[in-house]
């Protein structure tokens, strides 16, 4: 075992020293390679995260929403179906939702706008609380400025700003304005009685599908939403958006791999003579392919840890600026939020098998057929 790790320890120390006497054309190659694995690595970080903030922002929200569906659009639903819903067992709580969109048209943005559910955190009458994103769409100062909102011509509606919503929760309220229930009915002229959709609270989560099939029968007409519903949407969007990233960087992947066989078949001057000296010297073939893989393996950790460096301030120090147009979302308001580093072994082995084994084995064969010939033949 020592005379193994001896010998492994030479032939490092020896490809080091020759990566160093080609250095620039090495360090651009580092350099390229680094670029792949930095796209990767972004997508993967960025989409990690954001499924986590997604969960952690979701982890409150009702266990089952109820809307009104007619002709397969979304209607508003009355408050009768409160009561009825209320008394299946297990529920414990019944709530009808007031929310809604709307476009303005000073920025082109589109607002959603909504009464809390728990009156205690619903502002007064005439007040506003905002997401952090309205503010910066607008050029306001959020907590002076007053929110103008015109319906059409000739219509303006003010509201006093009286706080902000948190940016741990930006992911879902960058553009969300909360209203007072009475201003939100008089805005968009909304009658009493009716709701935009009805939150349910259920006491025993394993009990969900059981409710869901007896409300079923109270409300064929109905379509019910459950929390894990939700999750499950935001993560096959953010895996999308992630898909098409990764697809990105491993066509930049295949074109980086096709690029290092060429390289590695079409061995220079110098490395030839370098490879018959070797040769000539004592060392065999399986000397020399091992050398080549040191070097290839220096080479690609080298440029993963870059990569993968650089991928980490990037999403987790400059919230992802590169990329975050694309897996946020097209939108004119951003969510502008700070996301916490997550990142777990399997996703880490995953991207190091992703980005290095192509490079590995494209170096491979052109260096065995090289390191099989005969000394003289390389040299000259």
């Amino acid at each position: 075992m020592t005379r193994w790790w001896r010998r492994q320890r030479a032939l490092a120390d020896f490809t080091l020293a020759a990566l160093a006497r080609r250095r620039v054309k090495n360090i651009g190659l580092v350099a390229i390679y680094a670029l792949v694995v930095f796209v990767v690595a972004s997508a993967m970080f960025f989409s990690t995260a954001l499924k986590r903030e997604a969960g952690l922002v979701l982890a409150d929200a009702p266990e089952l929403i109820v809307q009104e569906l007619r002709m397969g659009r979304h209607e508003m639903i009355g408050a009768d179906a409160i009561g009825a819903l209320a008394g299946i067992r297990g529920v414990t709580r019944v709530t009808g939702r007031l929310w809604g969109y709307f476009y303005d048209s000073v920025n082109g943005a589109n607002y959603t706008m909504m009464v809390p559910d728990d009156p205690a955190l619903a502002p007064g009458p005439g007040e506003a609380v905002i997401g952090e994103g309205i503010p910066r769409a607008r050029g306001l100062a959020w907590d002076t400025a007053p929110l103008f909102l015109s319906r059409h011509s000739g219509d303006l509606q003010k509201f006093e700003v009286t706080g902000r919503l948190p940016t741990g929760s930006a992911l879902v309220s960058s553009d969300l304005i909360l209203l007072d229930e009475a201003d939100f009915r008089a805005f968009f002229d909304l009658p009493e009685g009716i709701y935009t959709d009805i939150a349910v609270s259920i006491r025993n989560s394993r009990e969900i599908d059981t409710i869901v099939t007896k409300a079923e029968r109270l409300m064929p007409s109905a379509r019910f939403v459950t929390r894990d519903d939700i999750s499950r949407t935001y993560e096959k969007i953010f895996s999308w958006r992630e898909g098409v990233m990764v697809a990105l960087a491993g066509a930049a992947l295949l074109a980086f791999a096709i690029f290092a066989a060429e390289k590695a078949s079409g061995l220079s001057a110098e490395e030839a003579r370098e490879i018959g000296i070797l040769k000539a010297i004592g060392w065999n073939s399986s000397d020399v392919i091992a050398m080549k893989l040191w070097e290839g393996g220096l080479v690609s950790a080298g440029a993963f840890l870059l990569g993968t460096v650089t991928a980490y301030l990037h999403v987790f120090l400059f919230s992802a600026a590169l990329f975050a147009p694309m897996l946020k979302g097209w939108a004119v308001i951003y969510p502008d939020f700070a996301l916490a580093p997550q990142i777990d072994a399997l996703q880490l082995t995953t991207l190091f098998l992703l980005t290095t084994l192509p490079y590995i084995a494209a170096t491979l064969v052109p260096i065995w057929r090289a390191a099989s010939a005969d000394p003289d033949q390389i040299m000259r």
